[in-house]
């Protein structure tokens, strides 16, 4: 699925749509160059999980937890500073296959090894200073069944 994202208010909106759906044990893959949108998108999946503590990027912390609506935790990683995942590889293995935790990861080429098949990925380039093309992949059924909801 591509959408056309036009500005950071449209970019927030999406990441509510998404925040809205999830249960707990989905993957999201947030893919894209500085600046382009992934932190935006994570913290409207936060509003939409009902976080109200201001969500930022980890890039410094790598890893950041917010406890949301239902009991489902956000964890949200940035990876954007590591080329191996070393000892976050058991953590992050631990958080995936969590059924209470929505995992959410910024610049996950270094973990692509760990993280499960089923993901929903999160494509995102820039067409303007502002507009985005956002390019969404599911890669197994819960993920689809996320992918077939934002189409609705």
């Amino acid at each position: 699925m591509i959408l056309e994202v036009k500005n950071v208010d449209d970019m927030t909106a999406l990441g509510e749509a998404i925040g809205h759906m999830l249960k707990g044990g989905e993957v999201i893959e947030l893919i894209g160059d500085v600046g382009s949108g992934k932190t935006t998108l994570a913290k409207g999946i936060a509003t939409g999980l009902g976080i109200e503590e201001n969500v930022q990027s980890p890039s410094f912390t790598i890893s950041k937890l917010y406890k949301g609506r239902d009991n489902v935790t956000l964890a949200h990683y940035d990876f954007y500073r590591l080329n191996e995942p070393g000892i976050m590889a058991s953590e992050l293995g631990e958080t995936v296959a969590d059924p209470n935790t929505v995992t959410v990861i910024e610049w996950a080429e270094a973990v692509k090894g760990i993280l499960p098949d089923d993901r929903l990925s999160v494509r995102i380039a820039a067409v303007s200073d502002s507009a985005r093309k956002v390019s969404i992949s599911a890669g197994g059924d819960i993920s689809k069944k996320m992918e077939d909801n934002l189409i609705k």
